[in-house]
């Protein structure tokens, strides 16, 4: 099967988008001018570094395009197109089709259209930039907007795609439940459209719950205390092990935000904590997020991993 075979039976799908002027199959897409902002992600997955040798094709085109989605959902943008640079070891036509299965029942279930890429052959690896929009005079979510008194929410799990990640890399099979959760992880992108307008910051969890509410405190020049206590009850299991993989294992795509001062997280949150002042003006503190409270097993992971810098693409 030639490359351009290949384009024409499994991505040339039905492009009818009123803002998309020329789509695939010329040496560029055309998008029309909008009166939005552009909000444009990118995301490489490689195999044996992002995913295990041997995963299914329709849970690798599944992810290549959720972690992209969880970044536009972790802006509060409506996700509008993407591109896809696929690159292959051989032109299986089998594992084509099963991966544009995965790959295009998501993007319908979030109607963003595939406007052009590139395939080529090497080392198998799945390349994706994608945009989304927000209107004009609406400021995106980003991790720099924090408030001293605001409190922190939580959209989605944490630690099932860690402990399926553990398991297979003992050579276990994990629980259908942490598989899901690695191998097809929801993105929260209509928890990130109900957020704009409602958070002042957001950022979506793929390196670590504290690495990432890390990345917000240090933007927004503050520190985050969260609750032990609250923290427990969202572990999977209550044992130090789920505790870590909570806190630090990566690859969940939830959604964590802060609220205004004065304002509740929304009852279709969950709350874990507040922020509050003591970050440098240099954006720098030894422990910029703080686990307070809860059982020892919990205390003693946090001891663990407060350290730990997360989620690692080296």
């Amino acid at each position: 099967m030639t490359e351009f075979e290949l384009i024409q039976i499994y991505f040339q799908q039905d492009q009818s988008a009123d803002w998309l002027s020329v789509p695939i199959g010329d040496d560029g897409a055309v998008i029309s001018a909008e009166s939005n902002q552009q909000i444009i992600v990118t995301d490489t997955l490689v195999e044996d570094v992002h995913f295990f040798a041997g995963t299914a094709p329709n849970a690798i085109g599944h992810k290549a395009l959720a972690v992209n989605l969880s970044d536009l959902a972790a802006m509060g943008a409506t996700p509008k197109w993407f591109t896809l640079n696929l690159t292959l070891p051989e032109a299986s036509e089998s594992w084509v089709k099963t991966f544009a299965e995965g790959l295009f029942a998501l993007a319908k279930a979030h109607n963003i259209v595939l406007i052009g890429g590139d395939t080529t052959r090497g080392p198998l690896s799945i390349s994706i930039t994608a945009a989304g929009t927000v209107p004009v005079g609406t400021k995106p979510l980003t991790r720099d907007a924090a408030q001293v008194g605001g409190r922190v929410g939580l959209i989605g799990s944490l630690g099932l795609a860690a402990q399926a990640v553990s398991a297979r890399q003992q050579g276990q099979e994990p629980t259908s439940q942490q598989a899901q959760a690695l191998d097809f992880p929801i993105p929260q992108v209509e928890a990130g459209l109900a957020l704009q307008g409602l958070a002042t910051a957001a950022c979506d969890v793929s390196d670590g719950l504290l690495a990432d509410l890390g990345h917000i405190a240090k933007a927004s020049k503050v520190v985050i205390e969260l609750d032990g206590d609250r923290l427990a009850r969202i572990c999977p299991a209550q044992t130090q092990a789920s505790a870590e993989a909570t806190l630090s294992g990566g690859d969940d795509y939830a959604l964590v935000f802060v609220m205004p001062l004065g304002q509740a997280v929304p009852n279709w949150a969950t709350d874990i904590g507040q922020v509050k002042a003591g970050m440098a003006k240099t954006g720098m503190a030894k422990q910029p997020v703080a686990v307070l409270g809860g059982p020892e097993w919990l205390q003693q992971a946090a001891k663990n991993v407060q350290l730990a810098p997360g989620h690692q693409h080296f």
